[in-house]
């Protein structure tokens, strides 16, 4: 979606636990163009799947 001042949005369907939410992953991201919201959506992803990455290791 595009906001009225012209930056693209995204919104997970799903929230992340909390646990990635503490470690910095947002749910909604907004860039400029495409390129950038594809950019802040695989950065958010990223930062979850290291995350639980790291719970399973402490396990």
């Amino acid at each position: 979606m595009r906001s009225d001042a012209g930056r693209l949005w995204a919104t997970r369907e799903r929230p992340f636990p909390r646990a990635v939410e503490d470690a910095g992953a947002h749910r909604t991201v907004d860039a400029d163009d495409l390129v950038g919201l594809c950019q802040a959506i695989a950065a958010q992803e990223g930062i979850a799947e290291q995350r639980c990455r790291f719970v399973r290791t402490m396990r």
